[in-house]
């Protein structure tokens, strides 16, 4: 994400074998809306898995490190599409801007 025109995450590239699945959205994709519109709010678990809204996540563990200080109970995140890695998505926090 950007904050202040700066990118605030990982820059991996699109063949990444980290982000590989063999089966990209094999549960469908994320109905619950996607993009500035959509705003929701977290309520409860951490990165292992975190929900809101009866829709489930986890954080990937070679992104651990870009939230260690959300509040995983109310934090506000928009989710996005990833467009580099299929069947991955971009949360980003509201709060902090990242």
């Amino acid at each position: 994400m950007h904050t202040n025109n700066k990118w605030i995450g990982h820059d991996y590239a699109k063949n990444d074998p980290r982000f590989h699945l063999d089966r990209p959205f094999e549960h469908g994709r994320f109905p619950g809306g996607i993009g500035r519109d959509h705003v929701f709010r977290l309520a409860g678990g951490g990165p292992g898995r975190f929900g809101f809204g009866g829709f489930f996540f986890s954080v990937g563990s070679f992104d651990l490190a870009y939230c260690n200080d959300r509040l995983w109970d109310s934090d506000q995140i928009v989710i996005y599409d990833d467009p580099d890695h299929d069947g991955w998505y971009l949360a980003y926090n509201v709060r902090l801007g990242t």
